[in-house]
């Protein structure tokens, strides 16, 4: 079994979303673990980039601010050698082509394994596009997490098919942020998911209420939150941790009344 199916072993997970070295790596080590103390199961870690297309401003504005205190890869990846000597739930790195080619793809697939990651998203590369990754990913035991979007239509049941680790559905059109609603027939797209894989799916994009939470968790394995997490980053800096951790507490009680 994936270590990162052992997040949804006991019911429905939740799964925030942190930009590393936002506004440092020491803050963004105390955030992870206050979240994984207050119930987070799975927790994707973002290795800031200059252009990062699927995000809204929030995230856009973490990536800024990390790379602007001059954090990269290597520091990251460090970084994450350390945490894993306290912190065993999964993790996934969530970032963009570039950086993965920049460093050099099985050089950077080959560390994430070396370090404890176990698994990796990419949201701009579509699904006919992942042999550029795939075959490193299997060489190293890196699951590398397929999205489903809502335009995704008839390529579901081919994209579920092939899917390892769990699926990221997104909620709805457009780049990450904080919605007031979610209106998507998300119900039907999960039926479709369920008739070609037993990988979990987890919602992400808009999520940010307890509410919202309980209302995508009874329809998914999990859910996924990281504009409203960031943004406690964005208000308080280097005292967002407690935040965090008291925020992650209530969604996670939320999703778990789903269970």
């Amino acid at each position: 079994m994936s270590n990162i199916k052992k997040a949804f072993q006991n019911g429905k997970a939740f799964i925030p979303f942190i930009t590393c070295g936002d506004p440092d790596l020491s803050t963004t080590e105390a955030a992870v673990k206050q979240a994984v103390k207050n119930g987070a199961d799975l927790i994707e870690l973002g290795i800031p980039f200059s252009d990062p297309t699927a995000e809204g401003p929030v995230i856009q504005g973490a990536n800024i601010r990390a790379l602007k205190n001059g954090i990269d890869t290597d520091m990251i990846f460090d970084f994450v050698r350390k945490l894993r000597e306290d912190v065993t739930i999964p993790l996934v790195f969530m970032t963009y082509a570039n950086v993965v080619f920049s460093y050099g793809a099985e050089k950077f697939i080959s560390t994430c394994a070396d370090v404890g990651i176990d698994g990796l998203i990419l949201p701009d590369i579509p699904f006919e596009e992942k042999e550029e990754f795939q075959p490193f990913c299997k060489k190293y035991g890196v699951d590398l997490i397929s999205l489903i979007a809502p335009t995704s239509s008839n390529r579901i049941g081919m994209i579920a098919k092939e899917a390892e680790g769990f699926i990221y559905l997104v909620s709805s059109l457009g780049v990450t942020g904080v919605r007031n609603e979610i209106n998507t027939d998300l119900e039907t797209i999960v039926s479709t998911i369920r008739e070609n894989t037993d990988v979990p799916c987890a919602i992400g994009f808009g999520i940010s209420t307890p509410e919202q939470a309980k209302n995508m968790a009874t329809v998914a394995d999990g859910v996924i939150v990281g504009s409203a997490i960031v943004k406690f980053l964005e208000k308080y800096g280097k005292n967002a941790a407690e935040h965090i951790g008291e925020y992650v507490r209530t969604m996670k009680d939320a999703v778990n009344t789903c269970m």
